[in-house]
């Protein structure tokens, strides 16, 4: 089963077409948004916007990185994948030196996640640059919300994202600094409709502020913490449920002054920009990469 599904993935990472792939010489650019030479580690990765943000590692110069996710052979799988995009378009990095790992994590556990970083940690020996990408969304009105349901939402998003965040600063410190990256949401600010969704749009002002707080008491030891707050973005999952509702995917592009959705891609830039040192001087502060949808 993992087997096949690992072949499934590759081959559809392969065939697709990326912004990052190039047969041209790469364009020369600033060398503070170089990742080689960083040790990576993104959460939620195996899919969607987290395994994005590995892409995007990869494709700046990234060998070394740490795909955690839930489910071990999916984070495997993933990795697989991404060690062979690696091979065949980071031209500067021998194929040996890459070295790609899959963990698996249950965010929402102290115990889990600390599990993680050991086992990155006794992989590279170092961690530079974090990104807490695991999420879940789910839309029920308020007095319909089970509370099981928002209690599991408030574990993977908040406590999620406190644990990864704290486990990092206890690595990074010793080191002498390293960059966090919490994922947030434009819904950290603005209140989406039509659907109802108070308890995520709660948890991710909860991270936006956590962010802020985390970045204040870590300034001084070298650690900083930003917040990286997509808008409405087409995941495989998005497309999936516009696909049953074509109707709301025509309220949200409206409602946003691009007038259109975002592509996943489109936080590449800001997510190795954030994680990078050519944001070296800037903590505490939050990116959204949203259309423009919060400015109206």
């Amino acid at each position: 089963m993992a087997t096949r599904f690992a072949t499934r993935q590759l081959r559809s990472a392969l065939c697709r077409p990326s912004r990052f792939m190039s047969t041209a010489p790469p364009p020369k650019t600033l060398p503070s948004f170089s990742m080689q030479g960083k040790v990576c580690m993104v959460t939620g990765a195996a899919r969607g916007l987290g395994y994005e943000f590995c892409r995007a590692f990869v494709s700046s110069g990234c060998t070394s990185l740490a795909i955690v996710d839930l489910k071990q052979e999916e984070a495997a799988a993933a990795a697989a994948e991404l060690t062979t995009y690696a091979r065949a378009n980071n031209t500067d990095a021998n194929p040996e030196e890459v070295n790609i790992i899959g963990v698996e994590c249950d965010v929402s556990s102290e115990k889990s996640v600390q599990k993680a970083y050991a086992d990155v940690m006794s992989t590279y020996g170092r961690i530079d640059s974090v990104v807490a990408s695991a999420g879940i969304v789910e839309n029920y009105s308020a007095f319909d919300y089970p509370f099981d349901r928002i209690k599991r939402l408030y574990d993977i998003n908040v406590h999620g994202a406190f644990f990864t965040a704290r486990e990092a600063a206890r690595n990074m410190i010793p080191q002498g600094g390293g960059s966090i990256v919490l994922v947030a949401s434009m819904s950290a600010n603005i209140v989406n409709i039509p659907q109802p969704q108070t308890p995520y749009n709660a948890s991710k002002a909860a991270v936006k502020h956590m962010a802020s707080s985390l970045a204040v008491e870590w300034a001084k030891k070298g650690v900083r913490v930003n917040v990286l707050s997509p808008g409405y973005m087409l995941t495989k999952l998005t497309k999936t449920v516009l696909s049953h509702d074509p109707e709301l995917q025509k309220t949200w592009e409206r409602l946003t002054p691009m007038g259109k959705m975002g592509d996943p891609e489109d936080l590449a830039g800001a997510i190795v920009f954030l994680s990078s040192d050519a944001s070296s001087f800037m903590t505490g502060s939050e990116i959204r990469v949203d259309g423009g949808y919060c400015i109206i």
